[in-house]
Protein backbone atom coordinates (compact mmCIF):
# COMPACT_ATOMS: atom_id res chain seq x y z
CA UNK A 1 0.00 0.00 0.00
CA UNK A 2 1.38 3.34 -1.06
CA UNK A 3 -0.22 6.53 -0.82
CA UNK A 4 -0.99 10.39 -0.50
CA UNK A 5 -2.86 12.09 1.93
CA UNK A 6 -3.67 16.02 0.31
CA UNK A 7 -5.31 19.06 1.63
CA UNK A 8 -4.58 22.60 2.44
CA UNK A 9 -2.82 23.51 5.91
CA UNK A 10 -4.47 22.79 8.92
CA UNK A 11 -7.16 20.18 6.95
CA UNK A 12 -6.07 17.80 9.44
CA UNK A 13 -3.99 15.28 6.85
CA UNK A 14 -1.16 15.08 9.43
CA UNK A 15 -3.98 13.24 12.23
CA UNK A 16 -5.50 11.44 9.88
CA UNK A 17 -2.64 10.26 8.26
CA UNK A 18 -1.41 9.22 11.96
CA UNK A 19 -4.38 6.80 12.14
CA UNK A 20 -4.00 5.04 8.96
CA UNK A 21 -0.01 4.88 9.57
CA UNK A 22 -0.83 3.18 13.50
CA UNK A 23 -3.46 1.07 12.05
CA UNK A 24 -2.03 -0.06 8.84
CA UNK A 25 1.27 -0.35 10.18
CA UNK A 26 2.89 1.79 7.50
CA UNK A 27 6.20 3.95 7.66
CA UNK A 28 5.11 7.45 7.54
CA UNK A 29 7.04 9.71 5.52
CA UNK A 30 6.25 13.57 6.39
CA UNK A 31 8.54 16.10 4.70
CA UNK A 32 7.76 18.74 7.12
CA UNK A 33 8.64 16.67 10.65
CA UNK A 34 12.23 15.56 8.53
CA UNK A 35 13.04 19.00 7.59
CA UNK A 36 11.97 19.88 11.71
CA UNK A 37 14.06 16.84 12.95
CA UNK A 38 17.16 17.43 10.28
CA UNK A 39 16.93 21.49 11.94
CA UNK A 40 16.94 20.09 15.39
CA UNK A 41 19.57 18.21 14.91
CA UNK A 42 21.63 21.05 13.05
CA UNK A 43 21.45 19.18 9.60
CA UNK A 44 22.80 21.76 6.16
CA UNK A 45 19.28 20.31 5.22
CA UNK A 46 17.12 21.47 8.01
CA UNK A 47 18.93 24.50 8.08
CA UNK A 48 18.29 25.34 4.57
CA UNK A 49 14.48 23.95 4.58
CA UNK A 50 13.64 26.00 7.86
CA UNK A 51 14.37 29.41 5.57
CA UNK A 52 11.97 28.82 3.77
CA UNK A 53 9.15 27.01 6.27
CA UNK A 54 9.35 29.63 8.66
CA UNK A 55 7.85 32.41 6.31
CA UNK A 56 5.20 29.61 5.35
CA UNK A 57 7.04 29.62 1.82
CA UNK A 58 7.13 25.69 -0.20
CA UNK A 59 10.61 24.54 -0.02
CA UNK A 60 12.41 24.47 -3.01
CA UNK A 61 11.74 20.98 -5.18
CA UNK A 62 16.00 20.09 -5.27
CA UNK A 63 16.40 20.10 -1.41
CA UNK A 64 12.62 18.41 -1.30
CA UNK A 65 13.02 15.50 -3.40
CA UNK A 66 16.63 14.73 -2.61
CA UNK A 67 15.34 14.27 1.15
CA UNK A 68 12.32 12.23 0.08
CA UNK A 69 14.87 10.05 -2.61
CA UNK A 70 16.76 9.48 1.29
CA UNK A 71 13.71 7.82 2.78
CA UNK A 72 12.59 5.84 0.05
CA UNK A 73 15.38 4.44 -0.70
CA UNK A 74 15.84 2.60 2.98
CA UNK A 75 14.41 -0.90 3.43
CA UNK A 76 10.95 -0.41 4.85
CA UNK A 77 9.97 1.75 2.56
CA UNK A 78 9.90 -0.61 -0.21
CA UNK A 79 6.44 -2.23 0.07
CA UNK A 80 4.43 0.33 1.94
CA UNK A 81 4.07 3.90 3.44
CA UNK A 82 2.09 7.00 3.06
CA UNK A 83 3.53 10.15 2.29
CA UNK A 84 2.14 13.66 3.96
CA UNK A 85 3.10 16.87 3.19
CA UNK A 86 4.83 16.03 -0.39
CA UNK A 87 4.15 16.19 -3.54
CA UNK A 88 3.58 19.88 -3.47
CA UNK A 89 4.11 20.57 -6.96
CA UNK A 90 2.88 19.39 -10.42
CA UNK A 91 7.12 19.20 -10.49
CA UNK A 92 7.64 17.35 -7.19
CA UNK A 93 4.56 14.74 -8.52
CA UNK A 94 6.58 14.13 -11.65
CA UNK A 95 10.06 13.93 -9.80
CA UNK A 96 7.93 11.34 -7.58
CA UNK A 97 6.38 9.62 -9.95
CA UNK A 98 10.34 8.68 -11.86
CA UNK A 99 11.83 8.10 -8.72
CA UNK A 100 9.19 5.19 -8.24
CA UNK A 101 9.46 4.02 -11.56
CA UNK A 102 12.85 3.63 -10.72
CA UNK A 103 11.82 1.47 -7.93
CA UNK A 104 9.51 -0.59 -10.06
CA UNK A 105 6.28 0.86 -8.07
CA UNK A 106 3.89 3.53 -8.30
CA UNK A 107 1.08 5.22 -5.97
CA UNK A 108 -1.98 3.17 -4.85
CA UNK A 109 -4.11 6.03 -4.15
CA UNK A 110 -4.59 9.70 -3.13
CA UNK A 111 -6.52 11.14 -0.99
CA UNK A 112 -7.78 15.29 -0.93
CA UNK A 113 -9.23 16.36 2.35
CA UNK A 114 -11.39 19.01 1.93
CA UNK A 115 -11.90 22.01 4.61
CA UNK A 116 -13.27 25.87 4.51
CA UNK A 117 -10.68 28.52 4.83
CA UNK A 118 -12.32 29.73 7.65
CA UNK A 119 -11.80 26.79 9.74
CA UNK A 120 -8.37 26.76 8.16
CA UNK A 121 -7.62 29.46 9.81
CA UNK A 122 -8.92 28.95 13.37
CA UNK A 123 -7.02 25.63 13.44
CA UNK A 124 -3.83 26.53 12.50
CA UNK A 125 -4.08 29.92 14.77
CA UNK A 126 -5.05 28.27 17.66
CA UNK A 127 -2.59 24.64 17.09
CA UNK A 128 -0.01 24.12 19.88
CA UNK A 129 2.15 21.47 19.24
CA UNK A 130 4.73 20.02 22.25
CA UNK A 131 8.78 20.52 21.81
CA UNK A 132 9.34 17.06 22.96
CA UNK A 133 7.21 14.92 21.81
CA UNK A 134 5.73 16.74 18.73
CA UNK A 135 1.80 16.10 20.54
CA UNK A 136 -0.53 18.13 19.16
CA UNK A 137 -3.33 20.72 20.93
CA UNK A 138 -5.84 22.75 20.53
CA UNK A 139 -6.75 26.18 22.44
CA UNK A 140 -10.52 25.54 22.11
CA UNK A 141 -11.18 22.03 20.92
CA UNK A 142 -8.09 19.93 22.76
CA UNK A 143 -6.91 22.01 25.89
CA UNK A 144 -4.03 20.76 27.62
CA UNK A 145 -5.15 19.24 31.25
CA UNK A 146 -2.24 21.93 32.27
CA UNK A 147 -1.98 25.42 29.95
CA UNK A 148 1.27 25.58 28.00
CA UNK A 149 2.31 21.93 29.33
CA UNK A 150 1.85 18.80 27.36
CA UNK A 151 -0.39 16.34 29.10
CA UNK A 152 1.59 13.05 27.29
CA UNK A 153 5.26 14.00 28.39
CA UNK A 154 5.00 17.20 30.51
CA UNK A 155 7.15 19.15 27.99
CA UNK A 156 6.70 22.54 26.64
CA UNK A 157 3.57 23.96 24.41
CA UNK A 158 4.29 26.48 21.58
CA UNK A 159 3.09 28.07 18.37
CA UNK A 160 4.83 26.64 15.18
CA UNK A 161 6.65 29.52 13.41
CA UNK A 162 4.20 28.54 10.48
CA UNK A 163 1.30 28.30 12.42
CA UNK A 164 0.77 32.28 12.85
CA UNK A 165 -1.58 34.30 11.13
CA UNK A 166 0.77 35.74 8.17
CA UNK A 167 2.35 32.71 7.63
CA UNK A 168 -0.94 31.00 7.04
CA UNK A 169 -2.82 33.26 5.07
CA UNK A 170 0.64 32.79 2.97
CA UNK A 171 0.44 29.08 3.11
CA UNK A 172 -3.10 28.88 1.80
CA UNK A 173 -2.41 31.08 -0.74
CA UNK A 174 0.68 28.94 -2.06
CA UNK A 175 -1.62 26.04 -1.92
CA UNK A 176 -4.13 27.40 -4.25
CA UNK A 177 -1.75 28.68 -6.41
CA UNK A 178 0.96 25.61 -6.97
CA UNK A 179 -1.08 22.49 -4.77
CA UNK A 180 -4.01 22.59 -6.18
CA UNK A 181 -3.01 21.72 -9.87
CA UNK A 182 -2.27 18.43 -8.02
CA UNK A 183 -5.45 17.65 -7.97
CA UNK A 184 -6.17 17.45 -11.64
CA UNK A 185 -2.78 15.21 -12.21
CA UNK A 186 -3.39 12.85 -9.41
CA UNK A 187 -6.98 12.70 -11.29
CA UNK A 188 -6.76 12.13 -14.73
CA UNK A 189 -4.35 9.53 -12.81
CA UNK A 190 -7.37 7.77 -11.91
CA UNK A 191 -6.43 7.51 -7.92
CA UNK A 192 -7.54 10.65 -6.91
CA UNK A 193 -10.44 10.15 -4.00
CA UNK A 194 -12.11 13.51 -2.51
CA UNK A 195 -12.79 13.64 1.26
CA UNK A 196 -15.13 15.47 3.09
CA UNK A 197 -12.54 17.26 6.18
CA UNK A 198 -15.45 19.45 7.51
CA UNK A 199 -16.56 16.21 9.75
CA UNK A 200 -15.79 15.17 12.69
CA UNK A 201 -12.59 13.15 13.20
CA UNK A 202 -13.37 9.40 13.41
CA UNK A 203 -16.23 10.24 10.38
CA UNK A 204 -13.15 11.42 7.88
CA UNK A 205 -11.25 8.38 9.01
CA UNK A 206 -13.67 6.20 8.00
CA UNK A 207 -14.34 7.30 4.65
CA UNK A 208 -10.77 6.95 3.66
CA UNK A 209 -11.07 3.58 5.33
CA UNK A 210 -13.66 2.88 2.75
CA UNK A 211 -11.15 3.12 0.43
CA UNK A 212 -7.98 1.36 1.92
CA UNK A 213 -10.08 -1.59 2.39
CA UNK A 214 -10.57 -1.86 -1.69
CA UNK A 215 -6.37 -1.69 -2.52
Amino acid sequence: MKILVMGPPGAGKGSQSAKIVEHYALPSISTGQMFRDAFNNNEPIGIEAMKYIKDGNLVSDDITNEIVRIRLSKHDAEKSFLLDGYPRTVAQAIALDNLLEEMGTKLDAVFNILSSNDVLFERMEQRRVCKQCDATYHLKFKKPLVEGICDKCGGTLYQRQDDTYESVKNRLEIYESKTKPLLDYYDKKGILYQINGMQEFEKVYNDIELVLRDL
